[in-house]
């Protein structure tokens, strides 16, 4: 795969537009490796490999298990995740596929059970600037960066 375009060299502005987005998420508060499970989901969803291979390594750097990266796609199945976490998954996951009937009251009542209003915005700018930067990587081809071998052809 051939990357299209080098956005921090073609339009700096609208790369520093959306890493401001992520400064604030960043210092928003919400826990670091919750920030990135949200990651981690809403690239799964939009199937994004750059973004999956950055943050599984961040996640990893900062103690999550490859055990429980590797059921964040069954989440709803695996009895591993907070109902914390789950909150905070249902929510990214209904604010990512926003066209399958917009944010269900049902996953807004379980998130408002589980944070304080400011952080349903922060987790939600979470999502939005997730979901920003897996659309940059997909539409621009960006190649993950990954350690292992290349499999031949």
């Amino acid at each position: 795969m051939q990357q299209r375009i080098d956005v921090t060299h073609a339009s700096p502005a609208a790369y520093k537009a959306v890493a401001a987005l992520q400064t604030y998420v960043d210092q928003s508060g919400l826990d670091a490796k919750l920030r990135e499970l949200i990651k981690i989901r809403a690239s799964q969803i939009n199937g994004c490999a750059f973004c999956l291979a950055m943050h599984t390594r961040d996640a990893r750097k900062l103690g999550e298990t490859d055990e429980r990266m590797h059921l964040l796609n069954a989440w709803r199945e695996a009895s591993i995740y907070t109902p914390h976490e789950q909150a905070a998954l249902a929510w990214t996951e209904a604010v990512t596929r926003i066209t399958n009937g917009h944010v269900p009251d049902e996953v807004y009542e379980q998130v408002r059970k589980q944070f304080s209003e400011k952080e349903i915005v922060d987790l939600t700018a979470a999502v939005v600037a997730i979901n920003t930067w897996n659309r940059i990587a997909i539409a621009f081809r960006m190649p993950p960066q990954v350690t292992a071998a290349k499999i031949a052809a």
